[in-house]
């Protein structure tokens, strides 16, 4: 009687265990889940794909796929474009220079590239005037040299209007800048600058110097500034959805995705995959390592999390408030204001057709989201935090 009383109870702490880990999986699965297809259902993006990484292994992966006319199934092997999620790279890259000793955050921008030495300010009253500071490679690293985007909306960077980064570069420097460099942040065109730093203090092409100094340890493979005619196949369409204006369009790129074009843009021209950016991801939450390959010291990565600016709350990129920003990445130091239980201190950034991801030190974790729609929306990234920290 006794042997069966504890057999019972055995089965039942079995049983209440079995319920527990299910209930918990699903309403993991469930939350992120219910934020994907809410995503399709209020037309704000078509298919779209999540990832959550926690603790050295791929915790969650999920594609939702919309199945309307003019969209294409998302699978692992799906092109993105990732539009400002290049800047951190560019910033990684930078940081890589900056360890080797060959380029100084306090540097003139002029040292390396000439066209700098005359730049022009606008004053309060929108005239223009010689500027009193000179342009510093750490205000293009912080969004403070008062370069801002221009045009419908990269008129400078585009791929269409440039072939080559010296072109860019000798109109970007002919622009005045909308104050006094390092006196207020704007943010804008300053890592496609950065790019052009690089190739002249490494001597590579910037793409080169990517794809041998971070592509090629981290096999990004498919991360680049071009399309061939077989990857166009594996090219998102463009989800739009802007008043009469709706569907899905393999067209309205903004850039030409040519392999011959060498404007290589740091701030908005790449391509990448999720299995690809989550690459450079787990390098970041890795502490500048993966697979035995050193990108950065951690203390490169302490010094792109710096406060160099308060990020306001913003109508343009619907950001909340309780951020900063270091080296082109927000920095969350205020959870309470954010509101979604998000962890203190976790960064990252956003691209302008909505692909989302942030790091997250405190619990070990990264999270990434792609998907491609016009009409951009930081809020995505938001719920979508709010839907993970609900769980973890």
């Amino acid at each position: 009687m006794r042997y069966n009383s504890l057999k019972m109870k055995k089965i039942s702490l079995l049983l209440i265990t079995i319920i527990f880990f299910c209930c918990s999986e699903n309403k993991f699965d469930n939350s992120i889940l219910k934020f994907q297809n809410e995503l399709i259902n209020s037309e704000t993006t078509g298919s779209n794909v999540a990832m959550i990484f926690k603790n050295g292994e791929v915790v969650y992966n999920e594609i939702v796929n919309s199945n309307k006319d003019g969209d294409k199934a998302i699978n692992e092997e799906t092109i993105f474009p990732v539009w400002s999620m290049s800047k951190p790279i560019t910033i990684v890259a930078m940081m890589t220079l900056f360890e080797k000793g060959l380029i100084d955050f306090d540097d003139k921008v002029s040292k390396y590239i000439p066209e700098f030495s005359e730049l022009q300010c606008k004053n309060e009253n929108g005239d223009v005037y010689s500027c009193n500071n000179d342009l510093k490679i750490l205000h293009l690293m912080t969004h403070r040299s008062g370069y801002s985007y221009y045009g419908n909306p990269h008129n400078f960077t585009s791929t269409i209007k440039y072939d080559n980064l010296d072109d860019f570069i000798t109109d970007v420097s002919k622009h005045p800048v909308e104050f006094e460099p390092g006196s207020n942040y704007l943010y804008g065109i300053n890592q496609a600058i950065l790019g052009k730093v690089v190739e002249v203090v490494s001597g590579k092409s910037f793409y080169e110097y990517l794809k041998v100094t971070i592509f090629d340890p981290l096999e990004m493979n498919e991360t680049k500034f071009y399309l061939t005619s077989e990857e166009r196949e594996r090219f998102q369409p463009l989800y739009i959805n802007s008043g009469s204006l709706k569907g899905f369009t393999n067209f309205l790129d903004e850039m030409t995705y040519d392999k011959n074009n060498r404007a290589y843009f740091g701030g908005e021209g790449l391509v990448s995959t999720m299995r690809d950016y989550s690459k450079f991801c787990q390098m970041l939450l890795n502490n500048g390592k993966l697979n035995g390959n050193k990108i950065l010291d951690r203390s490169s990565i302490d010094l792109m999390l710096e406060k160099h600016s308060v990020l306001e709350p913003d109508p343009l990129l619907n950001i909340n408030d309780g951020f900063h920003s270091g080296f082109s990445v927000f920095v969350l130091n205020d959870p309470n204001k954010d509101g979604t239980n998000s962890s203190k201190g976790i960064y990252g950034w956003s691209g302008y057709h909505n692909t989302h991801f942030w790091i997250d030190n405190e619990k070990n974790l990264f999270g990434l989201f792609m998907t491609r729609g016009r009409e951009f929306s930081f809020g995505i990234q938001g719920d979508f935090r709010k839907a993970v920290y609900e769980n973890f």
